[in-house]
């Protein structure tokens, strides 16, 4: 996948297997830990989500047969990446409840409505990191607290590193690809109307989908 959009972007080369942290001998245990890829120290620092580049979206079940895809276009980011020490990696967004785009103008409108997002009251969703851990080579487990309609829930984000780049324009760029699944309800989305055949007409799990590509903040804000 062309992350960026460019013909020169470059994947690591089939990098070897992360180093592991094995139990001592006699210790009786056998478990391992997956260690911090050293190539990767040199990504630490601050990063801009590219919004050209970048998708921050959902997917849900409608009717019980089709799924409906949309994103939140208008966005506000902050990223700490630690390549050394992952759990010092840290996220801030920031989402506008008014930008959703399901490619349906109707929809969308439902969508802002009061029994959805309800925008005019709720203008911003957001999430904030709390934690970060590295759980398998190249997959984070990001755990954060996300706010919508007022009501903060944690949830747990895995993202997976696709790869770096130096581009075109002289900028350095970084690819994460992040998916979780949320219970709508549990943030007061609770909209239930129901097909005549039984069953919702969306369903309560979505998918939240994180098709990061970032740019190094060089302005050291």
């Amino acid at each position: 996948m062309n992350l960026f959009g460019r013909n020169s972007f470059h994947r690591r080369a089939q990098p070897s297997a992360a180093p592991v942290a094995t139990a001592a001998p006699g210790a009786g245990a056998t478990a391992t830990a997956v260690l911090p890829d050293p190539a990767l120290a040199s990504l630490t620092g601050e990063w801009l989500i590219d919004p050209a580049h970048s998708r921050i979206g959902f997917s849900v079940r409608h009717a019980m047969v089709t799924t409906v895809r949309g994103a939140f276009p208008q966005y506000e980011s902050r990223l700490y990446f630690d390549g050394r020490e992952p759990s010092r990696s840290r996220a801030d967004l920031v989402l506008y409840t008014s930008s959703v785009d399901t490619g349906v103008e109707q929809r969308d409108a439902h969508l802002v409505g009061r029994q959805f997002l309800d925008a005019a009251t709720y203008p911003r969703m957001t999430f904030t990191s709390t934690a970060v851990r590295l759980v398998d080579k190249d997959v984070y487990r990001m755990t954060g607290d996300l706010t919508i309609k007022e009501t903060t829930r944690p949830i747990d984000l895995d993202l997976a590193y696709i790869g770096h780049v130096t581009d075109a324009f002289g900028d350095e760029r970084v690819g994460f690809d992040g998916t979780t699944t949320i219970n709508r309800s549990d943030w007061g989305l609770s909209y239930d109307a129901k097909l005549a055949q039984g069953g919702a007409m969306v369903s309560e799990t979505v998918r939240l989908q994180f098709d990061i590509a970032a740019i190094r903040n060089t302005a050291g804000v």
